[in-house]
């Protein structure tokens, strides 16, 4: 059954593949980014798929921007809305010590007050319909800390209890649904993204964390080669699309045999996240 999907960080990389994949899919797309301008990528790889897409305007970090464009889907299909793929986020790499506040800000206010703003903002469409699926792109660093990403890390894990949460009673009470993606790795080029990111928040300090950051640099840059860590944009999107496919789809999921072993010692013995919500659900709404 064909539903209408609104995407939002669709200027590169997997909200691309997401977007393509979906109008391949038969669905119709509304992809967004906060800058239109940056919509070349986007136009070029559907081209090549030979699906269509309608592209709009949002910025996560914008309420009034959010809300806009969640109207504006609304009105040019009738007011149908059936699935929010919140994937605009943004990486940070840095000591707690060399953080700025405002970095800090910046950082939970991307990945995630944006998906509260954009949650929020479609929420009460799917109440009123009695469905719907929110589905946000998180990380195996939403469930693992990771070294010099503790603060990336601290945004990503405040999206996975504010997903849990939610569907710890909307799903039973108005049939909304609430999944987490957990990717290890896109492949990137991860050491030069990481470099690129910390020149722009200072450059890299000398000081005690210095070689420790040395390191986790350079066994990123071994890890890249060759490694099962790293997954392709259109592999991760797949697993995004069966999540959109499916009846019950799980609260969380990892999306590689690396992210599920990795994670394995959190995730086990509830890998979907079901358990749980059904304790939570026994516990406080019995």
């Amino acid at each position: 059954m064909s539903k209408v999907i609104l995407v939002t960080g669709c200027s590169t990389g997997l909200g691309v593949s997401i977007a393509v994949q979906a109008a391949a899919a038969g669905h119709r797309v509304f992809a967004t980014m906060r800058n239109l301008s940056r919509s070349d990528t986007l136009k070029a790889a559907a081209t090549a798929r030979g699906v269509k897409l309608e592209i709009l305007q949002l910025d996560v970090q914008d309420s009034g921007s959010v809300e806009a464009a969640v109207a504006q889907v609304l009105e040019q299909t009738g007011g149908k809305l059936d699935v929010l793929i919140n994937n605009a986020g943004a990486g940070y790499v840095r000591t707690t010590e060399q953080a700025s506040e405002a970095d800090i800000q910046w950082v939970m206010d991307v990945n995630f007050t944006g998906v509260v703003r954009c949650t929020k903002a479609v929420i009460g469409h799917f109440r009123q319909q009695r469905s719907g699926h929110v589905i946000t792109i998180s990380s195996v660093g939403g469930l693992v800390g990771q070294p010099f990403n503790e603060i990336y890390c601290a945004a990503k894990f405040a999206v996975e209890g504010y997903m849990e949460a939610m569907a710890s009673y909307i799903t039973p009470s108005f049939g909304i649904h609430f999944t987490t993606v957990e990717p290890g790795g896109i492949q990137s080029d991860f050491a030069a993204n990481v470099m690129k990111q910390v020149e722009q928040t200072g450059g890299m300090l000398d000081d005690e964390y210095l070689p420790i950051l040395q390191k986790y640099i350079g066994g990123a840059q071994n890890r890249a080669a060759g490694s099962d860590i790293y997954q392709t944009a259109d592999q991760v999107a797949a697993v995004v699309m069966d999540c959109i496919n499916t009846e019950t789809p799980p609260i969380r999921t990892r999306t590689s045999d690396w992210g599920r072993a990795f994670c394995g010692l959190k995730t086990d013995l509830d890998p979907d996240g079901r358990k749980q919500q059904a304790r939570v659900i026994e516990q406080f709404l019995s």
